[in-house]
């Protein structure tokens, strides 16, 4: 028989995800400076964990309650480790989202797969991921590692509201549990945030007793300029297909911020002329675009008029250079 799961049968009207935005971040957050707080405090690191395209980031995005990770339906969105941090006055909640794991064919992906297993060693309590589709043997060598974790580990199914019956639900349940019999399953819908709510509560309960490891009105441990990068990213990877959203990374060269405007320069970088040739467009027309949609959301984010310049420029084979990773912060 499967292990309980926990799951509510009512649906809720999903709260709004709140757009992130350049007040609620932190520009350095000291740990140890975190401020002083009563007994009975709680405080840890949730590691979200999985394969790629199984909503890990909007999952992320749900527990928080801000848009922390881009999201696109692209697999390898995520390419960093992303903290997420979730305050209130009795505990500390640092949800870190990671990318999906993967085989790695290039030196890029070396390091994206060295983010999730790193997740692995410094977790209070583990999130695995997973959703209704997914081959619960894929990568099963990472699954072997999460099976053998002594942290409490939450399975988490996601994509429920893309099954016609409970019957469906309970053996994709009990295959799970089998792979992972010491795990707590819930099945979720993070995009209509079904059950999320359960999820967190037992998150809470699991915490271990602790002091803040950052300030107490921190949201991040990113600096804006991370934001503004990955805003242009998730333009590239929603408005180009093929092998371009993968070769391409954005840099912020310039960043001057006035009263009530920021000037921003930034580049895209590929690896190929052709590559270039495509993300520019005739005339340019592509990358304008992306440059309009791109200043839109990085205003939102600021609150003030932006000035954005995007140049392309063709670094060749960078995704296999680790002069170039460690430049572009893959790699410490």
């Amino acid at each position: 028989m499967a292990k309980e799961y926990r799951i509510t049968p009512d649906s809720v009207t999903p709260p709004e995800v709140i757009p992130l935005r350049a007040d609620m971040l932190s520009d350095k957050l000291d740990v140890n400076n975190a401020p002083t707080v009563a007994e009975g405090h709680k405080a840890g690191f949730v590691n979200i964990v999985g394969n790629p395209n199984v909503g890990k980031s909007t999952l992320m995005n749900r527990l928080v309650g801000e848009r922390i990770s881009i999201i696109t339906s692209k697999a390898q969105t995520t390419r960093h480790r992303i903290n997420g941090i979730v305050n209130t006055p009795s505990y500390q909640i640092v949800f870190s989202d990671t990318p999906g794991v993967l085989k790695p064919k290039y030196k890029l992906q070396e390091s994206m797969l060295e983010f999730s297993e790193g997740a692995l060693t410094d977790a209070d309590i583990l999130l695995y991921v997973t959703d209704v589709v997914e081959d619960p043997l894929k990568n099963k060598g990472f699954l072997d590692k999460v099976a053998n974790e002594k942290v409490p580990v939450l399975l988490v199914i996601n994509k429920i509201d893309l099954l016609s019956g409970n019957k469906a639900l309970e053996d994709i349940v009990e295959s799970w549990h089998t792979l992972l019999p010491a795990a707590e399953i819930f099945p979720v819908s993070a995009l209509e945030d079904f059950n999320v709510e359960n999820l967190r509560k037992r998150i809470v309960e699991l915490l271990p007793f602790s002091p803040p490891f950052f300030g107490k009105d921190a949201l991040t441990d990113k600096p804006a300029r991370f934001f503004v990068t990955e805003i242009i990213r998730e333009k590239i990877l929603l408005n180009y297909d093929k092998e371009i959203p993968y070769s391409a990374e954005v840099i912020v060269e310039k960043f001057e911020e006035k009263e009530h405007s920021i000037h921003i320069m930034t580049v895209v970088y590929v690896e190929r002329d052709s590559q270039k040739a495509i993300l520019i467009g005739k005339g340019g027309e592509k990358i304008k675009h992306i440059g309009i949609e791109a200043r839109k959301d990085i205003e939102q984010f600021f609150g003030k008029k932006v000035f954005l310049e995007i140049f392309v420029k063709v670094e060749k084979d960078w995704r296999n250079r680790e002069n170039k990773l460690r430049a572009f912060g893959y790699i410490e």
